[in-house]
C-alpha cells in the first residue's frame, strides 16, 4: 500500500535529528515542503522558525508546532502501520498535521493564516517568544499532543529556579558547606511541595558542587504550578527556604499556568470537529507546559490539538500510529474552518 504523502512529511522530517539547538536541517526540509501540501509562501525567520502563509484578511489565524525535540530517543524506523523517532508525537506529529491541514482548507476572504514550526521549545519557547510582537491574532493553536480525540483548554506553569551558596572554604567536620545545605533545601521545597495540594509538582533538574578552597553548590528544579497560583507567592516561599539555609534563590524562568474556558470558540470548534469524525472528544488540562503559555499574553481565542499518545513523550520508545496522524489531520481540517467562522 503506498503511503500518504502526508504521512511521508511526517517520516522523513522524524527522520532528521533536531534536538534544541539544531533544527536547521529539519527546518529547511519543512520550509521546502509546504508549497506542495498549499501554503503560498514559506521561509525560516530570524530565529531558524518555519513560517508559511495563506490569506490575506485582516484577521489572523495561527497554528502553532515546534519541531526541536530533546535529545536521545529511538532509531527512526517507520512501516506500514507506524512512525518510531524523537519528535514522532513531541511535537513534529501535531506540527506536519497542523502543515497539511492548514494548506487544503478554505481560508475566508476576512482572515489568514500563518503556520509556525517554531525553534527551541523544549529549552526557553525562544522561536514562539520570536514571534510574539509580530502578530496579533484574533485565535491561535497550538500544535501539542492530546491524541486526535482530545482537546486540551489549560497548562500548568512553571518556575525554573536554582538554590546556590558559596562559602571561603571550611573544615567538613565542622561546617558542611554550601553543598549539603543546598541538598538540604532541595529535599525541604520537596516536602513542601508535596503538601501544597492537588496540580503542583517539583523535580530536581540539575546539580553542582566544587570544593577547590572556596566551597559552592547550586540545585536547579523545575516547580510546576496549576491555575490560579500567584508568581509573588512562589518566589516567597523560595527565598523563605533559601534563607533557611544560607543560601540564596535565583529565579531563571517563569511561565506562568493558563488556561481558557470549555466554551472557547477554539475549544468549541475542535469538540465538534471530533465528533464528526466518530470519536467523543475528550477535554484536557494538560500537566506540562509548553508555548500555549508563552504565548498567552497574546489574550486570544486559543487551545492545543495534535494526534500522538503523550505516554510516549521523551522516551526511548516514541511513536506514533500513521491512523492517528491521519485521523488527527481529519480533525484539523474540520476545526480550523469552524474557528474561522464563529468568531
Amino acid at each position: 500500500m503506498r503511503m500518504p504523502e502526508s504521512a511521508c512529511l511526517l517520516a522523513d522530517l522524524v527522520a532528521v535529528p533536531s534536538p534544541t539547538g539544531h533544527e536547521e536541517d529539519a527546518a529547511r526540509l519543512l520550509a521546502d515542503r509546504m508549497p506542495r501540501f498549499g501554503w503560498e509562501s514559506a521561509h525560516l525567520d530570524g530565529m531558524g522558525s518555519v513560517i508559511a502563509y495563506r490569506g490575506t484578511g485582516d484577521k489572523e489565524l495561527v497554528i502553532l508546532g515546534h519541531i526541536d525535540t530533546v535529545p536521545g530517543g529511538p532509531e527512526f524506523y517507520m512501516d506500514q502501520e507506524t512512525i518510531i523517532g524523537r519528535g514522532a508525537v513531541d511535537a513534529k506529529g501535531p506540527a506536519c498535521a497542523m502543515a497539511v491541514a492548514g494548506g487544503c482548507i478554505p481560508i475566508p476572504r476576512d482572515w489568514r493564516v500563518t503556520f509556525v514550526g517554531a525553534v527551541g521549545e523544549e529549552i526557553d519557547s525562544r522561536g514562539a517568544r520570536f514571534r510574539m510582537p509580530l502578530h496579533e491574532p484574533t485565535a491561535l493553536v497550538i500544535g501539542e499532543p492530546t491524541g486526535s480525540d482530545g482537546v486540551a483548554l489549560s497548562y500548568r506553569g512553571r518556575v525554573l529556579f536554582a538554590f546556590v551558596g558559596e562559602d571561603e572554604g571550611a573544615h567538613r567536620s565542622g561546617s558542611p558547606g554550601p553543598m549539603t545545605e543546598a541538598v538540604r533545601a532541595a529535599s525541604s521545597m520537596c516536602d513542601i511541595v508535596k503538601n501544597m495540594g492537588q496540580g503542583y509538582s517539583i523535580a530536581v533538574m540539575d546539580m553542582e558542587g566544587h570544593e577547590v578552597g572556596k566551597r559552592s553548590a547550586s540545585v536547579t528544579m523545575d516547580f510546576r504550578l496549576p491555575l490560579g497560583t500567584e508568581q509573588a507567592d512562589i518566589e516567597l516561599i523560595l527565598n523563605e527556604t533559601a534563607a533557611s539555609f544560607g543560601l540564596t534563590a535565583q529565579v531563571i524562568e517563569y511561565v506562568p499556568p493558563y488556561g481558557v474556558h470549555k466554551s472557547d470558540p477554539v475549544i468549541r470548534a475542535f469538540r465538534n470537529a471530533i465528533r464528526e469524525t466518530g470519536s467523543v472528544p475528550r477535554i484536557l488540562a494538560k500537566q506540562g507546559t509548553c508555548d500555549l503559555n508563552v504565548l498567552s499574553p497574546w489574550g486570544c481565542h486559543m487551545g492545543a490539538f495534535g494526534p500522538g499518545d503523550s505516554k510516549y513523550d521523551h522516551t526511548s520508545n516514541e511513536q506514533i500510529k500513521i491512523s492517528e496522524f491521519l485521523h488527527g489531520v481529519e480533525v484539523l481540517k474540520l476545526a480550523l474552518p469552524k474557528i474561522m467562522s464563529s468568531i
